[in-house]
């Protein structure tokens, strides 16, 4: 699938991009809630078998938008909005959030913006997890052991980005077409092909 609109932000693909990051924003202050709360009884680094979540407005927005920075913007805002509702991780989501977009849109600017197909969903998502988790490993786990946490928390959360953030974007993305509430995107048009 391609995309032959200009890259030029209309209003709507502002509107909804920042729909989508308030929301995944509210959602981001509840997976913190569940992976500080009943998820914490998971020992690190299992527990990122969930991680994938925060990374789906990334992809998600990337895959509806389909213009630079789509990617960047809907995750961002989903951080701050994340950080205004009192985040367990403070501040330090307004470098780790915009971190984690700048990974996934590299996956779209790669293939300039035209291809919005799986394996570009799946290559967004897994960047965007593996700046995740290398963030991680030297911010928040900086004492711990390459062999027996880091290199697993790292595949684990790229595994988690992969499937939850790529697949389940790509999922979302097709559900959201199929309703006809994306006919004023690409993503809506060409409903068969993503």
């Amino acid at each position: 699938m391609t995309n032959t609109d200009s890259n030029r932000w209309r209003t709507i693909d502002i509107v909804i991009a920042a729909v989508l990051g308030v929301a995944f924003g509210i959602i981001f202050w509840a997976w913190g809630l569940l992976w500080n709360g009943p998820a914490d009884a998971i020992p690190l680094p299992g527990r990122a078998a969930i991680y994938g979540v925060w990374l789906v407005p990334a992809v998600l927005g990337g895959l509806i938008i389909r213009k630079p920075g789509a990617a960047f913007f809907t995750l961002t805002v989903a951080a701050l909005v994340s950080v205004a509702l009192g985040s367990s991780w403070g501040w330090t989501l307004v470098i780790q959030g915009p971190l984690e977009a700048a990974a996934a849109e590299l996956a779209f600017a790669a293939f300039g913006y035209r291809v919005f197909r799986l394996p570009v969903a799946l290559l967004a998502a897994t960047l965007a997890g593996l700046a995740a988790s290398l963030y991680d490993v030297f911010v928040w786990y900086p004492d711990t052991a390459w062999g027996s946490f880091r290199l697993p928390y790292i595949l684990i959360t790229a595994v988690s980005s992969l499937v939850i953030a790529g697949l389940g974007s790509v999922a979302l993305t097709r559900a959201l077409a199929r309703t006809g509430v994306l006919d004023r995107f690409p993503a809506g048009r060409e409903r068969a092909a993503i």
